[in-house]
């Protein structure tokens, strides 16, 4: 599997659980919890679209 392949999938992970984490958070009331699954998500965002840079630029 290609490195920008691998790290867009990784990338969507890291969104998705980020994304339970934050509603998780939201419905324990547990605003730590919240916070992490935030920026968990922000950062599979990141990976995601470094990816797909790496991909136009044939790395």
């Amino acid at each position: 599997m290609k490195k920008s392949t691998r790290n867009q999938a990784e990338g969507t992970f890291h969104q998705v659980k980020g994304k339970i984490k934050e509603v998780a958070g939201k419905l324990s009331d547990n605003p730590k919890l919240e916070i992490e699954g935030t920026s968990e998500k922000i950062a599979g965002k990141v990976q995601v679209k470094a990816a797909q840079i790496e991909k136009v630029l044939g790395k």
